[in-house]
């Protein structure tokens, strides 16, 4: 493959064109079975990943849903704003922006309708006509907003584990995600029986004798049951049984977690390299009225995922507000944390009017058991987009496309082309 870095300027409020900017970071992928010259040809696919708060893929060679991609398309791999090369936003940078209130002002201009607004001028910036867009996860989310604010931008869509809820409150979306997560810990525990013991054994250790991950900060068994992350995929979830397999020192009987165990844990609870995963992810489904810690609220009506509950549950993707309590790395952010939970005049991130007259073709992958993007959410999101046409399947869970992205990716292209459902 052949890469290019790109770099664009872009307004930080795109309804303030004048204002302050902020940088955007691209890279371009081009297989090298193409000549430069071809290469210049060929039409561009824009990705949008998953988030929010993740840097844009770093491939070091094209595979899977790449390599299908690169047949015909030049790869646009972008940092959404505030991530990874793009002007970023951490403990370090976000409080050089003043107040609380002043870095939560800032944040506000990095949800969905700016990511969808710096896309365009990228866009356009490139000279490209309108292009086609791939989201995953989050990066679904992006491309529904595209589809509403700036469809002319937009040759066809393809959406993988990513139709957003197009109203409602975020509590609808983490009652879906409790008992969706509650399904996916017995179907694991009835493939893994031996590690039903092990979480409780790790709970009951770490209910009584302190234990630190290697950053210093106490790993508690809220934070151990965020290791339910694994359970959002196919084969992740062996994964989960590796880690659990060696979580204690020495023989069974030893009473310390093992440096193994502790280095892994910190890599999943630890937001160090992703704070905005933290501060924005309940905002992703403000609109009109305050998240207001949503999945912490609706945590009451599932006690069965408390850290005392026996036996103990592992969760999903939900963010808390004692996240920036015990995390190092969200700590200096807690205020502001608090202040867009509380913020209550969220700007709409879909036209439901404008995706009921779609013209853009659109085909998107639903994976039946997604614990983190609701089948049954998703399902009424597709039959409010005109034309859009779903792939429903239960051999993928919500990392689908690193299992056969090849495959996905071919699927829906030649859905979205043909009209095939």
């Amino acid at each position: 493959m052949r890469t290019v870095e790109h770099v664009f300027t872009v307004p930080l409020d795109h309804s303030a064109p004048g204002g302050e900017t902020i940088r955007i970071f691209a890279r371009e992928y081009v297989s090298s079975s193409h000549s430069e010259v071809e290469a210049r040809r060929l039409s561009w696919l824009l990705f949008l990943q998953g988030g929010p708060g993740g840097r844009g893929n770093r491939f070091g060679s094209l595979g899977g849903w790449s390599k299908a991609a690169a047949k015909e398309f030049r790869i646009l791999m972008l940092d959404q704003r505030g991530t990874g090369l793009s002007t970023p936003v951490d403990r370090n940078t976000l409080p050089l922006r003043g107040s609380a209130e002043e870095q939560a002002a800032y944040l506000e201009h990095f949800r969905a309708d700016s990511i969808v607004a710096d896309a365009e001028l990228v866009r356009t910036t490139l000279g490209s006509p309108p292009w086609s867009v791939f989201g995953q996860s989050y990066g679904g989310f992006c491309a529904v907003t595209y589809l509403s604010f700036a469809p002319a931008g937009l040759r066809e869509v393809l959406i993988t584990g990513g139709l957003p809820p197009l109203t409602g409150p975020a509590d609808d979306v983490y009652r879906a995600t409790f008992q969706r997560v509650a399904v996916r810990n017995a179907e694991y525990f009835s493939w893994y029986p031996e590690d039903r013991e092990t979480v409780e054994r790790v709970a009951r250790h770490l209910r009584s004798t302190p234990e630190f991950l290697p950053d210093g900060s106490p790993l508690t068994v809220e934070r151990f049951q965020m290791v339910g992350a694994f359970l959002g995929g196919n084969t992740r979830v062996d994964s989960l049984h590796y880690l659990l397999e060696d979580a204690f020192a020495g023989s069974s009987g030893s009473p310390r977690l093992s440096d193994p165990f502790l280095e892994q844990v910190q890599g999943i609870v630890s937001r160090r390299s992703n704070p905005l995963y933290a501060l924005m992810h309940e905002s992703i489904y403000g609109q009109g009225q305050a998240t207001n810690w949503s999945a912490w609220r609706v945590l009451d009506e599932y006690p069965e995922f408390r850290p005392d509950a026996q036996p103990l549950l592992l969760t999903g993707e939900m963010v808390y507000p004692w996240y920036f309590e015990q995390d190092p790395a969200l700590q200096p952010l807690g205020d502001v944390a608090e202040l867009l939970a509380r913020k209550q005049d969220w700007e709409p991130l879909y036209d439901v009017r404008q995706l009921a007259a779609n013209r853009v073709p659109v085909a998107a992958a639903v994976y039946s058991e997604d614990i983190y993007v609701d089948r049954k959410l998703s399902l009424e999101t597709a039959a409010a987009i005109r034309g859009l046409h779903v792939w429903e399947t239960g051999d993928f869970h919500h990392d689908g496309i690193a299992d056969d992205g090849e495959g996905i990716f071919g699927r829906l292209l030649g859905m979205a082309r043909s009209g095939r459902r």
